[in-house]
């Protein structure tokens, strides 16, 4: 019986064009912590890239009003 992955041949390669499979992504290791402490960990992340965002933020209004201005 034949396999019901689509393939496509290009340059003597052949490609599987399945979406559960994308060039250069590594299988995924199974996780080790739990919901509840993956999602700790993701919220301060969140929270520390808002701070980052705020600042770049501050220093973008800040350039511009500079070059506004005139110096």
């Amino acid at each position: 019986m034949r396999s019901q992955k689509a393939t496509k041949k290009q340059n003597g390669k052949c490609y599987i064009l399945t979406p559960e499979r994308y060039v250069g992504a590594e299988a995924e290791e199974e996780e080790e912590e739990g919901l509840d402490e993956k999602m700790l960990h993701l919220t301060a992340k969140l929270e520390r890239q808002f701070a980052e965002s705020a600042k770049l933020e501050a220093m973008i209004r800040e350039n511009r009003q500079r070059v506004g201005s005139g110096g």
